[in-house]
């Protein structure tokens, strides 16, 4: 059964810095391709990054030069969202996503406030 674990949303200040991790197991291969995404309150749910097999990774235009999606090496299927230089605007709930299937984490609460 596969199941994404995700873990390091909070609340902090515009300007800070957040890093989530997400975890995926009961995967036959690896890597997958993975993503987070993000849902604000009364918005659709938007891509924000993704990580592909060959490493290689694609960011929305939104976070460019702020987040940035890694792994622990070519062969892991666990992944990090580092976000860096939040506004309010980042304030959403985050979900982890396996690439090409139905599969999603429960979603991290990130909350940029003062």
């Amino acid at each position: 059964q596969v199941q994404l674990a995700e873990s390091g949303g909070g609340l902090v200040q515009p300007g800070g810095s957040l890093r989530l991790s997400c975890t995926a197991s009961g995967i036959m291969s690896s890597p997958s391709g993975m993503g987070w995404y993000r849902q604000a309150p009364g918005k659709q749910r938007e891509v924000v990054a993704r990580i592909f097999p060959d490493g290689s990774t694609k960011d929305a235009d939104s976070v460019k030069g702020r987040f940035t999606i890694s792994r622990d090496n070519a062969a892991s299927n666990t992944v990090y969202l580092q976000m860096n230089n939040l506004t309010f605007e980042d304030t959403a709930v985050y979900y982890c996503h396996l690439l090409g299937t139905l599969y999603w984490g429960q979603g991290t609460l990130v909350t940029v406030s003062t």
